[in-house]
């Protein structure tokens, strides 16, 4: 039996990379998981993979910028399994551009997707929680939360809001036995690293694969973090193994040093 057995999870942006790795994970520790995507499709397939294992699941497309599909994705949540014990705000973009190119638009979606959604997502179920005064909320931010990097400016501003709007969410929820923690990936091998890669290759004139080279030179451990790994801590800090821990921005990164 896993330590998630007949939790509910709902994780935002399951479809792919990291947040499929993390709907695997935790269903395989016993919970039932909603895929929740912008992509119906990608997230009908991560829906597979988690009754593969046995647990039950439901697909919902939502735009987590929007305050009214995050509505119904939570309603469509409780419809379906009558609570939501887990949270998992995964959803995310980035964009690769120094500060003097990026027009209001560009940073105006990348705040919206990365800070805004967490606020949506958490404010909704933070009020379920709050009468079952019980659950997790887990946030995704990105080591890049705890460092500036050029060509990353307003992506940094974004998963930095996230790991501080973690914190102080925690100390508001704490008297209601409700945990948030943030996690903060390193280096990642999925979609979105690929893009990044490339096109920060075009800004500093690299080939493309020389900037994860580069990246991965000052990880101690000498490797990429797969998504399994944050997976891993996502199911962790769920648990009730975690239980004391909570305002937290724990890094899974290799002991990603400065660059």
């Amino acid at each position: 039996m896993g330590k998630l057995e007949n939790k509910i999870a709902l994780v935002t942006g399951g479809g792919r990379g990291i947040g499929e790795a993390i709907c695997r994970r935790l269903a395989e520790e016993g919970a039932d998981v909603v895929v929740a995507d912008i992509s119906p499709e990608i997230a009908a397939e991560t829906v597979k993979k988690v009754e593969a294992v046995g647990r039950r699941s439901l697909a919902v497309k939502v735009d987590v910028t929007k305050s009214k599909d995050v509505d119904e994705m939570v309603r469509a949540t409780m419809d379906k399994f009558g609570r939501i014990d887990i949270l998992v705000n995964n959803a995310g973009v980035l964009t690769v551009r120094p500060v003097v190119e990026l027009d209001e638009e560009e940073w105006d979606k990348v705040i919206d997707v990365n800070l805004k959604g967490v606020f949506l997502c958490s404010k909704a179920v933070a009020k379920i929680m709050i009468n079952q005064r019980d659950g997790k909320i887990i946030c995704i931010a990105s080591a890049a939360a705890k460092r500036g990097l050029d060509l990353f400016a307003h992506y940094s501003a974004s998963k930095g809001g996230v790991a501080r709007f973690s914190q102080g969410l925690a100390h508001e929820l704490a008297p209601y036995n409700i945990n948030v923690n943030a996690v903060c990936p390193g280096i990642v091998p999925t979609d979105m690293w690929d893009k990044l890669d490339e096109e920060v290759g075009k800004y500093k004139g690299i080939p493309k694969g020389e900037i994860t080279k580069m990246f991965t030179q000052v990880v101690p451990l000498g490797r990429m973090q797969p998504p399994e790994a944050i997976a891993a801590m996502v199911a962790f800090l769920a648990s009730p193994d975690a239980q004391e821990i909570t305002a937290q921005a724990i890094n899974v990164d290799g002991g990603l040093r400065d660059y």
